[in-house]
């Protein structure tokens, strides 16, 4: 197992393909993006990532990391594509696995007898199956027979922000098609990981990686859910999320805006979607998150006159990245623009506006911004909006959705 072709290279696929690089393997990284292609082969990246930059351009001068458009040869393939939901007109949010079955076929020209590929994509029960399904169909087009091919299901479970530290660190689960996948999936991430490795089978990896994220749903919903009643009741719900958590079995999550991100936000629709029946607390608990936003806009058009100017601050999804996928304040932004409110968006990490907002919205400093908005949204802990006071605040209308703004 000496070669790999990671198909991929964005959050998840670049910083794996960068470190087995480092670890002395020979990397072939894949992207459909040109630019993205380009950018690394110069030894750079195109996301942001504490201490990326620095791997990449070890990985890229090693001689052992190469980018290209399409797929070669190799002991391994690594799947590491989005897995985005799609809303059907009657509203129903089912997996779009297109990203992934494209990369699947992408290999059949180059695969070779007894390599081993895995989905590391966080997918819905029964992926990996489908990956063999679509990969032994592309090779029956080819006229290509391959045997001994082997199949595992090894999800990701690394922090944006953290991901570098968490990938060596963080316990993996290894669950192949076959006993013999798993083993060979272990041997592979044993490379870089120190911690345990613990192998399962296909489906069961699949749920568990569903499972995780699902549970921080769950938990977050009952935050937010929380500060919908105390903003009925007239409660402060940071005060009393502190006091309920001095119970020592108790420790409540803290409210937001939603949930962002391309896993929380995502995968428990996933299980729903397996059993719809089944999952009516993962189904509550995604549709508690997923009108917070509304919430916000609410609260926020209550306080602001027509044609006021508000400052939107924060549009990533969690503090102190530049992710943007799924992230309640893009959303929020949008949702104000639409009310006809002048938007002023604020977003240390980014440097221009996502296509969601773009035309909608203006994005400026912080100072310029706190200087011509008569509100204030905090939609995003940023560590660059720590210092603001109240007394810098006055005169404005203020919605802290963090909770992070004191006198």
């Amino acid at each position: 197992m000496s070669s790999l072709c990671v198909l991929g290279l964005g959050y998840i696929g670049l910083p794996t393909a960068s470190i087995f690089a480092t670890k002395g393997r020979r990397v072939l990284g894949v992207d459909v993006t040109p630019a993205v292609v380009e950018t690394i082969n110069s030894g750079r990246i195109h996301i942001q990532e504490p201490d990326l930059d620095v791997l990449v351009r070890a990985a890229v001068q090693s001689g052992n990391l190469k980018a290209a458009l399409k797929p070669g040869p190799a002991d391994t393939f690594i799947i590491a594509v989005p897995t985005p939901f799609q809303v059907r007109a009657d509203g129903a949010r089912v997996p779009d696995l297109s990203f992934v079955e494209a990369a699947a076929r992408s290999i059949a020209p180059v695969v070779a007898a007894g390599n081993l590929i895995i989905l590391e994509s966080t997918s819905p029960v029964g992926t990996t199956e489908k990956v063999k399904a679509w990969l032994d169909d592309e090779l029956t087009k080819l006229g290509r027979t391959v045997d001994g091919l082997l199949y595992a299901h090894c999800p990701e479970r690394i922090l944006p922000g953290q991901m570098l530290k968490e990938l060596v660190s963080n316990d993996r689960i290894c669950g192949g098609l076959t006993p013999e996948a798993s083993a060979r999936s272990r041997d592979l991430y044993a490379t870089f990981c120190t911690a345990q490795i613990f192998l399962t089978d296909a489906r069961t990896a699949e749920l568990a990686k569903l499972t995780e994220n699902a549970f921080r749903d769950v938990n977050i919903a009952f935050a937010n859910e929380l500060s919908l009643i105390c903003d009925k009741l007239g409660i402060n719900v940071w005060e009393l999320i502190g006091l309920a958590n001095r119970h020592p079995r108790v420790k409540i999550l803290q409210p937001g805006p939603g949930v962002g991100g391309h896993c929380i936000a995502v995968d428990p629709w996933f299980i729903v979607d397996a059993a719809p029946a089944e999952a009516r607390l993962l189904r509550t608990a995604r549709e508690v998150n997923d009108s917070k936003p509304h919430h916000v806009v609410a609260q926020v058009r209550a306080a602001a006159g027509k044609d006021a100017a508000v400052a939107c601050l924060g549009l990533a999804f969690k503090a102190n990245i530049d992710d943007l996928r799924e992230s309640p304040a893009v959303e929020i932004a949008g949702l104000l623009a639409d009310a006809g409110l002048k938007v002023l968006a604020v977003e240390p990490h980014v440097t221009a506006l996502p296509k969601a907002l773009q035309g909608r919205a203006e994005l400026v400093p912080l100072a310029d911004a706190l200087a011509r908005a008569s509100v204030v949204v905090l939609l995003v802990d940023h560590r660059a909006f720590a210092g603001l006071t109240l007394e810098q605040l006055k005169g404005k209308k203020l919605i802290d959705t963090r909770g992070v703004i004191r006198g």
